[in-house]
């Protein structure tokens, strides 16, 4: 289920981004009972930035897709 959960949503945001399902990747994911959910992102041109959540309700059997876009990183220092 992982591998089609992956393969469906690069396709999908492959779709999004008029691009090659292969130039979208897989940053993390992560499986509880019958749901997932992943992060992916793309290095094309048209991603500009932008970043995907997908998830998947295995009790609906539907699958829901985020769209984001970074606003900031910022580096903040502590001791722990």
């Amino acid at each position: 289920m992982d591998k089609s959960f992956m393969s469906f949503v690069e396709g999908e945001i492959a779709k999004q981004l008029a691009c090659k399902k292969e130039e979208v990747y897989m940053v993390w994911q992560c499986k509880t009972l019958q749901n997932i959910k992943g992060l992916f992102s793309s290095d094309v041109p048209q991603a500009n930035g932008l970043y995907y959540e997908a998830t998947y309700n295995g009790d609906k059997g539907e699958l829901y897709l985020d769209t984001y876009k970074k606003a900031s990183n910022k580096a903040i220092k502590v001791d722990l």
